[in-house]
């Protein structure tokens, strides 16, 4: 079988304490499709996930966001989990990372209240998105335009409302990254 993302190295980025599923999904749709996935995070390591409002599973860093190329990735996925977009979204390497790729058109997939990341760097301003409901009023006070669907394209934009929504969002994120070229990601990319 074809796999429409071979050669890609796509970046999930989080902290402690991010929904673990919002991760666990797309990595797991994205490497079924061929690509290289890299968690990165404040610093090398391990961060661990929820389930909700109990501790999951810990998961390997590849590297920092400070540290990583963002050249080297076709796209970015932010995950939710209130407690982690609440940490991210201040954290100015995390914003760099992102920001660059967003910049360069490349698919920036995000789901729950890891929307709050783009409210922060400035991001949603004119733009068309959905997340978790509460999110709603930062978003629209950053100019953005607040929808409730279970998925939402804006150019390379790709958001999400919570993880019932995780086999549109996916699907979204896929379609998106078939259309991103491998030679802006060479094949085994790593993290700088």
């Amino acid at each position: 079988m074809a796999k429409p993302l071979q050669g890609l190295t796509v970046a999930i980025v989080a902290t402690d304490n991010f929904e673990q599923v919002e991760l666990t999904s797309p990595k797991e749709a994205l490497e079924r499709a061929g690509a290289t996935v890299h968690i990165l995070s404040a610093q090398a390591g391990e961060i661990r996930g929820m389930k909700h409002d109990e501790k999951a599973d810990r998961f390997r860093v590849e590297a920092s966001w400070n540290d990583a190329d963002p050249t080297r990735y076709a796209g970015v996925v932010v995950p939710g989990g209130v407690f982690n977009a609440d940490v991210i979204r201040t954290d100015k390497g995390a914003q760099r990372f992102v920001q660059a790729l967003h910049d360069t058109g490349k698919p920036v997939a995000v789901i729950c209240h890891g929307p709050w990341l783009l409210v922060s760097a400035g991001m949603v301003d004119g733009r068309q998105l959905t997340s978790w409901p509460s999110l709603q009023d930062d978003i629209r006070n950053a100019g953005g335009q607040w929808v409730d669907e279970e998925v939402v394209l804006d150019g390379n934009l790709i958001t999400s409302r919570k993880p019932d929504d995780l086999p549109a969002f996916n699907a979204k994120l896929i379609a998106a990254l078939s259309n991103v070229e491998s030679a802006d990601t060479p094949s085994g990319a790593q993290p700088t």
